[in-house]
């Protein structure tokens, strides 16, 4: 099983650019197959999470062509097109290619099975069956976990779906189903969540109509092949923000280049402004449907807030890092209305308070969220051995601890990194932190 060794480092400086976003990645190849012509993508992620999606859907007669780094062609088939695999399609690891597929399968005219790696296969997956279920669609699960088993060739209705929790697959899950229905699709969400989805939608001829948390999508008779341009990743480009901030390394900067920052997604950047991070947002542009930019990070004190809940769904996955930065602020922080991170790849508020105690940080575990003591002067973290169960935005956020560690940190169990971040520790190292791999 391989792991990291991460050496404690004089600070971080410099520019880094960070791989595409895995959710545009996903959903690029998913709608770009169910159009009629071919769609180009720049910016893909090749990283293990993506790739299974394209597996999957070559598996169903869809011919995608890598013709670059980061660039794919896919050669779409139409709504219609898609043809029985003669096999379960594997999703690896990935929890949104299995509940979007689940929502794209629905409303096919031939039964398909989904199934992923040991991680995968014990994720709930009834809150995108369920409304699935409403739209007339027939699947089966397995005590509520994968195999998720769908029976094709049962006629979609549309429906208008109050979602319980505020989550983006979910909500992803039934529009993609809705593509097929013989009604019009609507999703109330709780919260605003990312809105990749409806945007790419768009992109693609479809109409879709979004207002005061109302997502309206109208079965289109077919989707338009297009040219997408992938922006990087904000969830892998907060582990840089994180380091810039606690960076010792005073008066020196750190910069992001070329970040999707769809508001939808940058609650990380509200959360840390609240808790004094100096962030700059510069260089706004924009790649197709989604607004990117420049993101520089210089150090700062940070203090301890209660994060709004509102914010919540809006940097879901990078609250693991978010907890490093907080055990480097002066005084508690506190994050509730949270219970989505117990249902990732890992749970991860009680893998992040596991590894968060054994390096010295005093923190409380809470029913649907943590509280976290800051330290924040000199070594906040003693240094030692961390398991990351596998989860790799848990085993990149230790990695930025190392700036404030006392001695050097084992991380186990991190070649899940490579479904979000395949080079992390290149890319960590061009900023000056010290990752390497040993087996």
């Amino acid at each position: 099983m391989s792991h990291y060794i991460v050496e404690p480092v004089s600070g971080v400086s410099g520019a880094v650019r960070v791989p595409g976003d895995k959710s545009i990645s996903h959903r690029s190849l998913m709608l770009g197959s169910v159009a009629d012509g071919v769609t180009e993508v720049s910016g893909f992620l090749e990283s293990e999470d993506c790739l299974s999606t394209m597996k999957a859907m070559r598996a169903l007669g869809v011919r995608i062509d890598q013709i670059g780094p980061q660039a794919v062609r896919v050669h779409g088939v139409g709504l219609r097109g898609l043809k029985p695999a003669n096999h379960a399609l594997d999703m690896g690891n990935s929890g949104t290619a299995m509940r979007l597929m689940t929502g794209l399968l629905s409303g096919q005219a031939f039964d398909s099975e989904l199934i992923g790696d040991s991680s995968l296969m014990k994720r709930p997956m009834e809150r995108a069956a369920k409304p699935l279920r409403e739209m007339g669609a027939r699947i089966d699960t397995l005590d509520g976990k994968p195999p998720v088993k769908i029976t094709g060739g049962s006629p979609l209705k549309g429906i208008r779906y109050d979602l319980p929790v505020a989550s983006a697959q979910v909500k992803s899950a039934v529009l993609l189903a809705g593509l097929y229905a013989n009604t019009p699709t609507t999703v109330i969400e709780p919260a605003i969540t990312r809105d990749h989805t409806e945007r790419m939608l768009l992109s693609f001829g479809c109409q879709v109509d979004a207002a005061h948390g109302e997502v309206a999508l109208t079965p289109p008779t077919q989707l338009k092949a297009c040219t997408l341009e992938v922006p990087g990743d904000f969830s892998s480009a907060a582990f840089f923000m994180v380091a810039g901030s606690i960076n010792p390394k005073q008066d020196a900067v750190l910069t992001i280049t070329g970040v999707g920052v769809n508001p939808t997604r940058t609650g990380l950047l509200d959360i840390l402004a609240l808790m004094g991070a100096d962030l700059r947002v510069v260089n706004h542009r924009s790649a197709g449907a989604e607004p990117v930019a420049d993101i520089e990070v210089r150090p700062a004190q940070l203090k301890g807030i209660h994060v709004p809940e509102p914010l919540v769904p809006l940097s879901i996955d990078e609250f693991p890092v978010l907890f490093v930065a907080a055990a480097c602020a002066q005084g508690e922080t506190i994050v509730t209305g949270a219970e989505e991170l117990r249902v990732k790849e890992s749970d991860r508020i009680a893998v992040m308070a596991e590894g968060l105690k054994a390096m010295g940080v005093t923190c409380e575990v809470l029913p649907d969220g943590i509280r976290i003591q800051g330290k924040p002067d000199g070594k906040v973290f003693s240094g030692g051995t961390v398991d990351s169960h596998g989860d790799h935005r848990i085993a990149m956020s230790f990695s930025v601890a190392s700036l404030r560690a006392a001695a050097p940190i084992k991380i186990l169990d991190v070649a899940n990194v490579a479904t979000s971040f395949p080079d992390f520790p290149g890319v960590a190292a061009s900023a000056g932190l010290n990752v390497s791999v040993r087996e």
